[in-house]
């Protein structure tokens, strides 16, 4: 072929016949400019080009080298020599990181001022004093009785609906999406069934642990049980413009999730009987508990001063925390370190991170118990913040990978999420963006630690939501101001260092007493029922060893994605 002329459309076919075809002189010496060893590159330019010859020639240069296994030239392409240096890449993907953190405490100093107390306002001089002849005793007020405000309970509901979402199907696709494709219907089965489990014992006694009347500071007595006197007037002491059974139901969702954010840290390797055992124990004995010491009248965390808006303690470093000891107990998954284990299906997780941050302000903003001010202002900060945390952990991947990662992004997002949660009730902006962009760099890095620390934690339960927890519970008694939330503290940037000591307590309470009593509870259900699948049943796959089923019918299945000849009769087959 003297002239080289591609007709339109190309195929794969077509385009090894131009890299063949490119009369290159093979003998030519390397280090030679390749557009002097291809002279036929070189058209006149009153004569028409073709195809070939219209694309650069450096790209047909590269692709002749790629598929004829030649080597490619020493010259980069066009722009490549600076986007291609290591320093200057991680310098440009490092300035996302660190202008917002610079952006967040240069907003430190306008917030600090915002709590300079305003000039006195000069009151107008009392009227004289009626004397003792005419005055008449004035009658106290009476209180005002709690009154159900429809607007507060619309919103309440709605939240307690978002909440119920970032379990399933937020969390289901969210981690679905990271296991391996022969575990991704038992990981999406366990947030499912959780939903049933906790449902029920909450009905039954969990809420009555958790909010009803004290016992000691530690745990509720059991006169709630089944509900009994939880009906459709408010109660007071927790939320009074709206029925005492929407403040159950909404509490009830938060009682959910916990449990479900654990199973990302044994996925692809736990018995369903053993794990439902392990749940229904560990919402009663573990969250429970937790719940009443923070949120709970008379709870003793919550009569010490800690805050926690939405649940960093309760929820976060909770699940993280007992995550670590399921880990640790249960074992690495078979083939951990050696082969690999990537995610299967990154659109579903990057979907069930969406509705993670979607559903995280019925989370946040719901905890205001109302439809107000201090519900708008978690709404606002808790999307700040996860926004400023995708944007850091992106940055920081960026620098030290030289990519950046979808997978990146969407753990960014919930790294932030977590980690604004308990101040989400007591920050502004600005604190929100440090929280945040302190988020997404200190779990990207806790993250990459377990490799070093040789623990299988499957999905970085410990990396997001122990370590998110912690730092965003410690955060809120840096951040923390009584300017957002007059009900709250200030924290030490507002001249209160006495909350980090407090935020500081809670912490380190709430990581013993999850960490201990999950170990024990693991121990127990370990020596009762089992916690470990069988190797060959790992080997399998969740999916079919536990359930009998796949999620994806690749001709060895049933259009029901039921498995055949394990046991499981086809659709309108008939008994032999």
């Amino acid at each position: 072929m003297n002239r080289l002329t591609v007709a339109l459309p190309l195929n794969w076919r077509t385009l090894c016949d131009v890299a063949e075809a490119l009369p290159c002189d093979r003998t030519a010496d390397r280090s030679v400019a390749p557009h002097r060893a291809c002279k036929s590159l070189r058209v006149p330019r009153h004569q028409p080009q073709p195809l070939a010859h219209r694309l650069s020639w450096r790209v047909l240069h590269r692709f002749r080298a790629a598929i004829l296994g030649r080597p490619t030239s020493p010259m980069p392409l066009r722009g490549e020599g600076r986007l291609e240096s290591p320093l200057r890449r991680r310098s440009a993907a490092l300035c996302v990181p660190v202008l917002l953190v610079v952006l967040a405490l240069a907003g430190i100093v306008p917030a600090l001022a915002q709590q300079t107390p305003a000039p006195p306002v000069p009151v107008p001089a009392a009227a004289p004093a009626p004397s003792p002849t005419t005055a008449t005793p004035t009658a106290t007020p009476a209180p005002v009785a709690p009154k159900i405000d429809s607007g507060d309970t619309a919103w309440m509901l709605t939240s307690s609906a978002l909440v119920l979402m970032m379990t399933a199907p937020g969390l289901a696709l969210f981690y679905g999406g990271m296991v391996r494709r022969h575990n991704v219907l038992g990981t999406i089965m366990q947030s499912f069934i959780i939903m049933a489990v906790v449902s029920l014992q909450w009905v039954l006694w969990g809420y009555s642990l958790a909010f009803g009347p004290d016992v000691w500071g530690v745990v509720g007595n059991l006169s709630w049980l089944g509900l009994a006197g939880v009906g459709l007037e408010p109660n007071p002491d927790y939320a009074a413009t709206i029925p005492h059974q929407a403040f159950m139901v909404y509490q009830l969702m938060f009682a959910i999730i916990t449990p479900a954010l654990i199973t990302g840290a044994f996925a692809e390797r736990i018995k369903f009987s053993g794990f439902l055992v392990f749940t229904l124990l560990w919402t009663t004995l573990i969250y429970d508990p937790l719940a009443h010491w923070v949120w709970g009248v008379g709870g003793w965390m919550r009569n010490l001063g800690a805050l926690d808006f939405a649940g960093g303690t309760v929820v976060h470093i909770s699940s993280g925390v007992s995550a670590l000891a399921a880990a640790l107990w249960i074992g690495k998954r078979r083939g951990y370190g050696s082969e690999p284990m990537p995610p299967h299906n990154l659109p579903l997780t990057i979907t069930g991170a969406a509705m993670l941050w979607v559903g995280w302000f019925g989370f946040n903003a719901g905890s205001a118990l109302a439809s107000g001010a201090l519900a708008t202002s978690a709404f606002v900060v808790t999307h700040i913040a996860a926004a400023a945390a995708t944007l850091t952990w992106m940055g920081t991947e960026w620098a030290l990978r030289g990519k950046p990662t979808v997978l990146g992004a969407a753990s960014g997002a919930v790294a932030g999420l977590v980690a604004i949660t308990p101040a989400s009730g007591f920050v502004g902006p600005l604190s929100a963006i440090a929280i945040g962009a302190g988020g997404g760099f200190l779990c990207y890095n806790a993250c990459n630690v377990k490799w070093r620390l040789g623990y299988d934690d499957s999905l970085d339960v410990v990396g997001v939501h122990g370590v998110g927890g912690t730092w965003g519970a410690l955060a809120t008694g840096l951040f923390a101001s009584k300017a957002i939330n007059e009900a709250g503290n200030n924290g030490l940037f507002f001249g209160n260092p006495g909350l980090v000591v407090t935020q500081a307590v809670a912490i380190l309470a709430t990581t013993v007493f999850a960490f201990v009593g999950t170990v024990i509870l693991l121990k127990v259900v370990d020596a009762v029922v089992g916690l470990r699948v069988h190797e060959e049943d790992e080997a399998m796959g969740l999916d079919l060893s536990q359930h009998n089923e796949s999620a994806y019918t690749l001709g060895l299945f049933g259009s029901t994605g039921h498995a055949q000849g394990l046991g499981a009769s086809s659709p309108g087959s008939r008994p032999g």
